[in-house]
């Protein structure tokens, strides 16, 4: 049985692991402002990918 590639739950599902691994990390000053930037990029990647699949329609071809 083969799973499909869907790369859209992938990168919901890092950003997710990328949280539950945050909560592990020792309150230290570095690790909360590393965590911050690690949680936005993490989610980033699922947003980009989300925004570059949505269709652009007949407007997006015009120049």
């Amino acid at each position: 049985m083969n799973k499909p590639y869907d790369l859209e739950e992938r990168t919901f599902l890092f950003a997710k692991e990328c949280r539950l691994y945050i909560r592990t990390l020792p309150k230290t000053i570095s690790n909360i402002e590393d965590g911050k930037q690690l949680i936005r990029s993490s989610g980033s990647v699922g947003a980009n990918y989300f925004e570059a699949n949505e269709k652009l329609g007949n407007q997006g071809f015009i120049i």
